[in-house]
């Protein structure tokens, strides 16, 4: 399943309606009067996937929800340096973190955010100025660091640490130093990756929108919406919209949106035409340059190469900036577009996600591990090159950290390049606190033994939640569906990611120690990490298997969710690699991403494999369910596996889907399964 809705901003900001509580055992931070070298207490064994860092036994929090993207950095840098000898400041990310409190730690929560600073300041050595100018020098200037012991900041910055209180010294500024994105990581590449570890690489946008405020969009009035949910382009044709009322103003803004958010259809526009009194004054067609005179905020739509249209689904938006004549009376808009719009105009400039702020997540972890960071795009031919020679000279079996560029497109590229290299892939890129997570000890949960119901001629229907892979869904969004009041109603598996044990095992007990009978873990794509088998090199996928395997037996994740691809087509599993899934990582079946398939097969005549079929709306589900009966002849157990878009549906949805079947159904969890999947082909119990 494409991860076309982890930008979502309900995906980046927690919004748990938890209260943060009172502070426990205040603490302050330790001002020594010299900066020192820092010693890493981090651990990091051979076997290991992720590195452990020291147990923290206090915490400054800085709450950086507020500030501004340099102060973000700023603290972020800092909390690498100070962390990697010992997790001592939380940088608080979201409006609201209740992980804090659960960590079980003595903190104390500063008004002022710079007084964490100062009181740490001296455990650095200095400050890497990045470029204005060229936003990815903020990653090399990370990457320098963490080598240096030294936090980032923006020209502008700088002038207020080199000053007093701080007195920090510049060990590097990059200004005019790059000419471009290639510049700064091909110099990144030739003069600091032989200093860098070689046991991760991370991948992290070195900038971010800005925050847009909550009546961005409140001038905006809706000029042309679809209230069908109309998803086969059936209603495509040329919509005329009178703008006429907003003319008298320099600029009319002209907003796309989904109608149906829930369900990932939103508008598709072919080509616009304006008409000042009459006469075209602009035409275009989307995906040119023409129209990159008049997209004035991009957000996270997306124009596909080979496509003929730009679309936004789900949360998504593009507007445009048209100008007409001063002396305009008649303004309209021909939009050649299809699909579930929702299209809204103003003559009010809105905020734009175009406007750029640095960028802090998992930035912290980088530095303290001292990795290289960068952010090259899998479609540019240059770019692809340079990340794939990285890829290239660390061993098979390495994970990456964080995200790609180009979003969506470029998950599809850049899990096809990674696997093909032998590196899996953690996306995690908006993970906030790693050096703090990765030092919080395990809870041992004694595991239960399942029941399984007896085998009787029914459908049975196991629903799973996709998007656990992803570190940031474990830590925000899943959380936020957790509390949801259905919950533990229906049988549902969560996938979840098998290398939280390494990286947030406080994540891991909260989730075990809440669980319901009902809820069960399962490992999100494609086991231990994100890669597509299909293209992982056939020599190395079994050393990679036998290295996932504890990591799913220690997580209590034995059910793993499979993404097989080339490119962007699902494809089967081969008997080679389903037989590495049942010897290596042991598992009694597996869900597989599979389109519009629906069933079991049994690979191999050993390995159950699930088809996974996905749903955005209660409808769907329902709909899919009642097609899948059609062609059970109710003479045997039949089984259909049905998975759950994260961003659109709910624990209450599931429910709603489940109260809606007859007595011939019979939900179960993923490990019941399997079982009566096993039992009703004859195969032992376990593989």
């Amino acid at each position: 399943m494409i991860r076309k809705l982890t930008v979502l901003s309900m995906a980046l900001v927690c919004t748990l309606s938890l209260s943060f509580g009172a502070t426990v055992s205040a603490t302050s931070a330790t001002d020594s009067s010299e900066a020192k070298s820092h010693k890493s207490s981090i651990k990091w064994p051979k076997d290991q996937e992720l590195p452990t860092f020291a147990k923290p036994k206090r915490l400054d929090v800085a709450n950086v929800y507020k500030e501004s993207g340099d102060i973000k950095l700023l603290l972020t840098s800092l909390q690498g340096i100070v962390n990697r000898e010992e997790p001592r400041i939380y940088v608080q990310q979201n409006e609201v973190d209740p992980w804090i409190q659960d960590l079980e730690v003595p903190f104390k929560l500063h008004d002022n955010v710079m007084d964490v600073f100062k009181a740490y300041a001296k455990e650095v050595k200095g400050i890497i100025v990045y470029d204005p100018a060229i936003p990815d020098s903020i990653n090399v200037a990370s990457t320098l660091a963490g080598l240096k012991d030294a936090v980032v900041a923006s020209p502008e910055l700088a002038k207020q640490l080199t000053a007093k209180p701080y007195r920090l010294k510049v060990l590097d500024d990059l200004q005019g130093k790059f000419k471009d994105r290639l510049d700064a990581y091909t110099w990144q590449y030739e003069n600091l990756w032989s200093q860098t570890t070689k046991r991760m690489l991370v991948g992290l946008s070195p900038n971010t929108s800005i925050p847009m405020p909550p009546n961005n969009f409140d001038s905006f009035s809706t000029v042309a919406i679809e209230k069908e949910q109309v998803r086969d382009g059936s209603n495509r044709k040329t919509y005329d919209l009178d703008l006429s009322s907003l003319v008298g103003t320099e600029a009319v803004y002209l907003r796309f949106q989904d109608a149906f958010p829930q369900d990932g259809w939103g508008p598709a526009v072919h080509e616009i035409t304006v008409k000042a009194d009459g006469k075209d004054i602009i035409n275009f067609k989307t995906g040119t340059s023409e129209e990159e005179s008049y997209l004035y905020d991009r957000q996270n739509s997306k124009f596909l190469p080979g496509s003929d249209h730009r679309f936004a689904d789900n949360g998504n938006y593009f507007v445009y900036e048209f100008m007409p004549p001063a002396d305009t009376k008649e303004l309209t808009v021909s939009v050649d577009m299809r699909n579930q719009f929702n299209v809204s105009a103003s003559n009010v400039k809105p905020f734009s996600s175009e406007e750029k702020e640095p960028y802090g997540y998992l930035r912290d972890y980088a530095i303290a591990n001292k990795a290289m960071i960068f952010w090259l795009s899998t479609d540019v031919p240059e770019q692809r090159a340079l990340f794939e020679k990285i890829l290239s000279e660390v061993d098979q079996g390495t994970p990456y950290l964080g995200w790609f560029a180009n979003d969506f497109e470029g998950e599809v590229a850049g899990i096809d390049i990674t696997s093909k290299h032998g590196v899996y892939v953690v996306p995690s890129d908006w993970f906030h606190n790693m050096t703090v997570f990765s030092g919080t000890k395990l809870k041992e949960k004694q595991k239960a033994k399942p029941v399984t119901p007896e085998l009787n001629n029914k459908i049975y229907v196991t629903f799973t939640f996709g998007e656990g892979d992803n570190l940031q869904y474990d830590q925000n969004h899943m959380r936020n569906l957790w509390e949801d009041p259905a919950r533990g109603q229906v049988p549902i598996n969560w996938t979840s990611s098998p290398l939280l044990y390494d990286a947030a095992p406080a994540i891991l007990n909260y989730y075990w120690s809440t669980a319901t009978d009902n809820d069960q873990l399962v490992a999100g794509p494609s086991g231990a990490g994100y890669f597509s088998p299909q293209v992982w090199p056939e020599t190395s996928i079994k050393d990679f298997m036998k290295d996932s395997y504890p990591y799913l037996k220690k997580s209590n994740m034995s059910f793993p969710y499979v993404l097989n691809r080339e490119l962007d087509k699902d494809i089967p599993l081969t008997e080679s690699i389903a037989e590495a899934y049942e010897k290596y990582l042991k598992v009694p079946g597996l869900f597989l991403g599979a389109g519009d398939k629906m069933g079991v097969e049994i690979v191999n005549g050993t390995l159950p494999v699930s088809m996974l079929r996905g749903v955005a709306t209660v409808q769907d589900g329902k709909d899919i369910l009642k097609e899948f009966k059609e062609s059970w002849d109710g003479n045997s157990p039949t089984f259909i596996s049905v998975g759950i878009n994260a961003w659109s549906m709910r624990p209450s949805d599931v429910l709603a889907i489940a109260e809606s079947l007859g007595s011939e159904y019979e939900v179960v969890r993923a490990d019941q399964y399997f079982s009566l999947i096993r039992e009703a082909n004859g195969l032992p119990v376990k593989p």
